[in-house]
């Protein structure tokens, strides 16, 4: 794919290369699409389904297949990428830094960390494939060793992913693995939400999680964590042997399927 390919893929097709999930937006449960408006002054933007929108960037540099760069909305940083032709393809650098006077420790400096999710899909590249689509339910693990536990299940088991299995060294906050449309998270076990010992967690995306909410504590059950927002809305519950299980709120852009937890 020559830069001019990857710059258009980059910008006018983010809403089909960035992967749902549930930490994946700064609102997932509204999260509708992703868009990147052309130009300087352009704005990064993520859509909800009442029509509102988060900016998380404004561009200040727009040269198709050369460079683009944004002022981030939601913290105190700046992102550069750059794109410049390497043999038959082309190299796609993102660089996110704090501005002078920025707080460092509010900085999210996510997009090198997701800018590879570009990759897979430029290198079967079809502007008309269809959208990566999440089952209601996914499934969180914990482990000593994320990393190579997300190896070893894809040489054992041959779990695949729409991002890409970390290679030897790596240590990303977070690992996606899918069968099918089924998210399997990996999560070190230091990194779990509770000091008690969680080996597991299942999700599960209602349609209306007030009112789901609302059945569990009417049930019984022993609500861990109400509603809250980190990225995705969501609470906590216990089963009646103590197995976590999160129900966070669908995505607009999560089709409706029959079943249990709908």
């Amino acid at each position: 794919m020559d830069p001019a390919t990857a710059f258009r893929a980059f910008t006018e097709e983010i809403d089909r290369w960035w992967l749902p999930g549930p930490i994946n937006a700064f609102d997932s449960s509204r999260l509708l699409t992703m868009r990147i408006e052309p130009g300087v002054d352009g704005r990064v933007l993520e859509i909800y389904d009442n029509g509102d929108a988060l900016e998380l960037g404004r561009i200040t540099v727009w040269e198709p297949g050369a460079r683009l760069v944004f002022r981030s909305g939601v913290d105190d940083t700046e992102v550069d990428v750059r794109f410049a032709s390497d043999g038959d393809g082309t190299r796609v650098t993102v660089e996110q830094y704090v501005l002078p006077d920025g707080d460092a420790d509010t900085a999210g400096l996510f997009w090198p960390k997701i800018a590879h999710w570009l990759v897979p899909w430029c290198r079967a590249h079809d502007a008309a494939r269809p959208v990566h689509r999440l089952a209601p339910v996914s499934v969180g693990l914990h482990y000593e060793d994320p990393a190579a536990a997300a190896r070893w299940l894809a040489d054992a088991f041959g779990l695949r992913s729409w991002d890409r299995i970390p290679a030897e060294g790596d240590a990303p906050d977070w690992i996606e693995l899918h069968v099918g449309p089924v998210a399997i998270l990996l999560f070190p076990l230091d990194g779990k939400r509770s000091p008690e010992p969680v080996t597991h967690q299942t999700w599960v995306y209602v349609d209306d999680l007030d009112a789901h909410l609302k059945r569990a504590e009417a049930a019984g059950a022993t609500i861990v964590r109400g509603i809250g927002q980190d990225g995705y809305r969501a609470y906590t519950a216990e089963d009646l042997e103590g197995h976590r299980w999160t129900f966070a709120q669908a995505p607009p852009a999560m089709r409706p399927v029959d079943g249990a937890g709908r």
